[in-house]
């Protein structure tokens, strides 16, 4: 019997090629070897060179000293006044260097810069990778002008799918519910083609990068 409608038509040849798959007709094509060229340089300066060119400001710290002498002059030269910041690590860290900072919430909204750690770093991309399993939650990731991330250098990765592939084994069949790639500070030309910075989010991103190697 002849099918009635258009639709079943369709239907029946979705059906008949689900039942007889055909051959591969691409033997020979390669789906193992990465698309990417071999980074040239290492980790470290690979993140460094493409984080700096989507507007990032990258400091290098040899150990935890250099990176405290490294926050209070920075703090000082933009003349921050209320440092926001909630990971335990972190604020043993300013308190150790004697910067003051806010953790409470009635100090969020008037908070000047954010510090946060991050769970990875991609060199090939200069990005930083978040999630909403950190203390810091979602909100410190977007919220301040001017965003502080501290990391270490065991956790740059070369690529998007080794961050992936490190977060699954970190947290397993509990993954965060937001995993989140922030590349540069926030930006937008879609109003008249002009180049707004911090339109959704900081207009200012730091990243500073600790050398466990030196520490």
């Amino acid at each position: 019997m002849e099918d009635s409608t258009s639709r079943e038509k369709v239907l029946k040849k979705i059906r008949n090629a689900l039942m007889s798959k055909a051959e591969n007709p691409f033997p020979s094509l390669d789906l193992e070897t990465s698309v990417y060229q071999p980074m040239e340089d290492s980790l470290d300066i690979t993140f460094a060179q493409e984080f700096s060119k989507v507007a990032g400001k990258f400091i290098y710290c040899e150990n935890e000293a250099d990176l405290r002498n490294n926050l209070i002059t920075l703090i000082a030269e933009n003349n921050w006044k209320n440092i926001f910041c909630i990971e335990p690590g972190i604020k043993k860290l300013l308190e150790d260097a004697e910067i003051p900072y806010y953790s409470d919430e009635a100090n969020f909204h008037d908070m000047h810069a954010g510090i946060t750690n991050c769970e990875y770093l991609i060199a090939r991309l200069g990005s930083i990778m978040v999630s909403s399993k950190q203390s810091s939650g979602r909100r410190l990731n977007v919220f301040p002008e001017s965003h502080i991330v501290i990391a270490y250098s065991s956790q740059l990765v070369p690529d998007i799918k080794d961050a992936l592939k490190k977060m699954q084994e970190k947290y397993h069949n509990n993954l965060p519910s937001l995993i989140t790639v922030i590349t540069g500070p926030s930006r937008t030309a879609d109003i008249e083609k002009t180049l707004v910075m911090g339109a959704h989010g900081p207009k200012q991103l730091y990243l500073f990068l600790i050398d466990e190697n030196q520490a």
